[in-house]
This record gives structure tokens, sequence and C-alpha cells, in this order.
């Protein structure tokens, strides 16, 4: 595989990189260069030159799931609903090999504006890519009102963004559950946490959350099985379809400064659809944009150098400390989500009688195994690129993400109570 490759020996993984554009494109190809992304967990990217032109490349090739269902690159179908997306000049989409090529840009992507303002004192620029996350989602919000409609079960089943979530729990060819990334990272696994602490998958599996003094309400296991549940495909036709980018999280955002405001601008539209679940639609990019951040999920090999953390196994319970917290930057684009898009969002559903009665369920789920499912966790066994430390703060913010705490809030259960539809707090309801 090329992106395995590229670990080991990048100027072979360019070499052989170059041979297949050339080949799938008829393209003289010059100068290629893989970048060193750490947004890109499961592609590569990077640029070229070709009779005199640059190039953006962007290269999805996954291990192990070639039986998958491919990919479709249709961001002709989010251009034609009015949204943001830059086109590819080139496309192949082969069975678990996919190739993007776009004219290459001088704008930044949204995450590495934002990775820079995480922790730079510059208000005026916090501001500005503020209000331009408040304007693409009053445009999100837009498109979703006006494609929303009833689909059916298989309308459902048909769309790629299942790839992101179900289909990552399941084994590709059988269907058994567990399987997939779910089972190859975590179960039967052993799990390396700080100060040595070393548990098994059985262990941490059923251990109930105590996160920062708050005892949560769902185990590991439960929520996995919640999820295998609740995010089968036919499901979550329940709250109808829009158009939908599907996968927006900020490595697949331009940010095109203006002169009075900026504006952000779409593009490897993987898991596009136009019968995308509308619960779904918007749920990778608010845990990636905001959750994610600063540093512990894309860049774990620093994270010790800011952030604590400490964990105990007693009693059955898996109890986490750590000092790790969103910055007040993703804490602003977390509140123009809400308002901008979630509140007026849930509803509009609630008005149209398309909002099911576990919607706060069915979105954390996929707040939750968007960052399990996207990269291992696991800092033990088959470790990839976490750490005790960042492994113990990745835990610890998807099984906050997972349920509520059984006494007390989070930042999470806020937002929740924030974008509530009838404004009324869960708990007033138990």
């Amino acid at each position: 595989m090329i992106r395995a490759l590229a670990l080991d020996d990048i100027k072979a993984a360019e070499g052989q990189l170059t041979t297949l554009l050339n080949e799938l494109f008829s393209l003289p190809i010059e100068a290629l260069r893989i970048n060193l992304d750490k947004y890109s967990l499961n592609s590569l990217n990077g640029f070229f030159s070709s009779e005199g032109k640059d190039y953006f490349f962007k290269f999805h090739q996954e291990e192990g799931e070639e039986a998958m269902r491919g990919e479709y690159y249709r961001a002709d179908i989010l251009a034609h609903a009015g949204l943001p997306v830059d086109q590819p000049v080139h496309m192949s989409t082969l069975p678990g090999e996919q190739v993007l090529v776009y004219a290459r840009r001088s704008d930044p992507r949204f995450s590495d504006l934002l990775y820079e303002l995480d922790f730079a004192d510059d208000p005026v620029a916090v501001a500005r890519a503020v209000e331009a996350e408040a304007d693409l989602n009053d445009h999100l919000l837009a498109v979703a009102i006006n494609s929303l409609h009833p689909i059916t079960p298989a309308q459902s089943r048909a769309e790629p963004i299942h790839r992101l979530f179900h289909e990552r729990l399941i084994d590709p060819e059988t269907g058994a559950f567990p399987g997939g990334r779910y089972k190859r990272f975590y179960v039967g696994k052993r799990f390396l946490l700080p100060g040595g602490l070393t548990l098994t998958w059985e262990e941490i599996a059923h251990a109930r959350p105590v996160i920062n003094g708050l005892a949560y309400q769902r185990s590991l296991e439960e929520i996995f099985v919640l999820a295998h549940q609740r995010y089968q495909p036919e499901a979550l036709a329940d709250a109808g379809g829009v158009v939908a980018h599907g996968d927006a999280h900020n490595a697949n955002v331009w940010y095109e400064r203006g002169s009075d405001k900026d504006r952000l601008c779409f593009f490897d539209p993987a898991f596009a659809g136009s019968d995308v679940p509308s619960l779904l639609a918007e749920v990778k990019p608010t845990f990636h944009n905001v959750f994610a951040h600063p540093l512990w999920l894309y860049s774990a090999s620093i994270v010790s150098e800011r952030y604590a953390a400490s964990v105990r196994y007693e009693d059955g319970k898996l109890i986490i400390d750590t000092d790790w917290q969103p910055s007040s930057l993703r804490k602003a684009l977390l509140k123009a989500k809400a308002e901008h898009f979630w509140k007026p969002w849930l509803r509009h559903l609630k008005s149209k009688g398309m909002l099911p009665d576990d919607w706060e369920d069915v979105v954390r789920i996929g707040l939750f195994l968007s960052p399990t499912l996207v990269m291992n966790l696991n800092a033990g066994e088959g470790a990839d690129l976490h750490n005790p430390v960042s492994s113990a703060i990745g835990l610890a913010v998807a099984l906050s993400a997972a349920s509520r705490p059984l006494e007390g809030s989070d930042l999470i259960s806020d937002f929740f109570d924030s974008i509530r539809p009838d404004g009324e707090p869960s708990w007033q309801r138990r």
C-alpha cells in the first residue's frame, strides 16, 4: 500500500504515486511531494506540477477496507445545492483507492489556520475565523432546510457517509459485530495508560467511567453496542435526508481571506450525498473541529508537554482526571455551531415531525464514534500514534461525549442543553 509505504519511505511512496497519477490521468507528473499532514489520518495529500501548472492532490487508500463500497466524490451535488465547494479537475474512484486532483490554491486550510490561533493572542483573527464559521453554518442550515425530505431505509443505506460510522464497527465482508476498526483497535487488546497502568479490554470495556469527578451513564462497550444498533443505516432514515458534505472537518475546508470578511469553501466531498441522514450531516465536523483540539487527537506526540492526565481502575470504575479542555477559540466555534446550525435545525426537524425522541443519543453516538473510529486511541497493544497521556485524554473526551453525567454537567452536556429545541434540559425530565 502506498499510504503504508509513505510512513517508512516517503521517497518511494512519491515515486509510486507519480506513476499512479500518470497512468490514471495521462499527465506528465513533475516534482510530486507528499505533505507530512497530521490531519490526513487515512489519506495522503501533496503537490505536483504538470505542463506548467501546479496541482494539489488527495489520495485515499485503506488497508483491509478494499471490500467496502467505494467513496463517491460528488462535488456537483453540493454545488447544485448552492454550497461553496472546490471542484476537482481530475478524479479517480477505484474501489478502496481514490484520487482527487485540484488546481493548487494559495489559501490555507481552515484546520491549519485554527491550529495557529489555538495558542496565539490575535483576537482580530479569531473574530474573523469565528464569523466565517457562523456564516458557513447559516449556509448549511439554509441548504439543509431546503433539501430536507423523507427517505427510505434503502436510500439511507446507499449513502457513503455510513463508511465513517457503522461500517467501521463491522466486518466489511460478513457484517459481523464486533469487526472493522472497532475490533482491530480495541477488542481483546491491552491498554497502556499514564503511570504505567495497563488494563485489559475486558476491564476497560465494562468499567463505569468517572471523568474529572463526574460519573457517566455508559461504559465503553455499552456505547459501542448501542452504536451498532442505532447506527444501522436503515435506522437512521427516521429523521429524513438532506444534501450535505458529511465529512466537512476543517482539513477539508479552504479559508479564503477577503477584504471585509473571510469565507470558507469545502473540498474533498468523499461522503457527500443528497439523502444524508439529517442528524449525521454535521456530527463529524462538530466533533473534529472543536473537541479534538487542542492537540490531543492530531498532535498526540506533544500533548504531554502541555497537559497532564492520571488514570485509576478501582472497584470496576475507570477514573480519569485531566487538565485538558478546548481552547477559548474552540468554545467560540462550538457556540457558533450551536446557534447558527444545531438549535435552529433541531427546531425545524421538530416542527416537521421528523425529530426522533432519542435525537440526543443519535448525535452523541456520532460524537463518540468520530474519534474512536478515525484512529486507534489505544496506546498499548497495536498502538499507532497515541501515547498514554493522549490516550487517556481521548478516552475521557469520547466517553463524556457518549452520555450525560449521572449528576452535574460538563461542556458537552451544556452544549446539548443549549441546542435543545424546546429549551428544556433533559435532566428535568428524569
